[in-house]
């Protein structure tokens, strides 16, 4: 294991954020979003499915789903009890699904039936948190408005030393000022395919990490 010093400086640290982008365009350069959509309004349901459950999963639920309720105004219309026992392998989806409802008949209310492409006006639907609505607007409309933060970024990111906070909201909130605004969408999807391959929760294998040598983590292992 490699023995790697701090930064000493701004313009260290500066340095060094560079080579870990660098690094991370190297391996995953063409990393995108893992839930499979085709639409806003798929990638918004599937993001609000993955909430404590793998994208695996949600991948596995998704084809049936929209197969059955292809349309906002589906969803808006679809019996509670149906669309529980539709998705019911994700998890907690009592509330996914009053979640789901709500925010297909506010779409259906509020925005003519498509998905909205604001910020604020997406964290008024249910079910929509910053991650959520970061995800819609960075993979579906393009638009760099925040880093999306999921547990693997979170813990990457942590282990990076790119932020000291453990809350969400704050991590955003630094990463945002570090990042160039060009990689605010692309670092979330490396990370979070990083974290998947290589930088795992338990035992993450650094020996097999392409940013091993710029990492001080105590987390490391040999």
């Amino acid at each position: 294991m490699t023995k790697v010093l701090k930064p000493r400086n701004a313009a260290e640290r500066k340095q060094r954020l560079a080579t870990i982008l660098r690094r991370l365009d190297k391996d995953y350069l063409d990393a995108e979003c893992a839930l499979h959509h085709e639409s806003a309004w798929q990638l918004l349901a599937a993001t609000i499915l993955s909430a404590q459950c793998t994208d695996v999963r949600v991948n596995m639920v998704t084809p049936g789903l929209f197969q059955k309720l292809p349309t906002v105004h589906d969803m808006a219309n679809v019996p509670k009890e149906a669309l529980e026992r539709e998705i019911q392998s994700t998890g907690f989806y009592r509330n996914k699904a009053k979640s789901l409802i709500g925010a297909a008949k506010a779409i259906l209310a509020d925005h003519g039936g498509e998905v909205p492409d604001e910020m604020d006006d997406l964290l008024k639907l249910p079910g929509v948190a910053r991650k959520t609505a970061n995800v819609v607007l960075g993979v579906w409309f393009k638009k760099a408005v925040g880093v999306v933060v999921d547990t693997h970024v979170l813990r990457i990111s942590g282990r990076l030393d790119l932020t000291k906070q453990t809350d969400p909201k704050k991590i955003e909130q630094d990463l945002i000022k570090i990042l160039p605004r060009e990689r605010w969408i692309g670092y979330s999807h490396q990370i979070i395919h990083h974290g998947r391959k290589v930088c795992v929760a338990r035992k993450p294998r650094c020996a097999e990490c392409g940013l091993e040598d710029l990492c001080y983590s105590k987390d490391k292992t040999n």
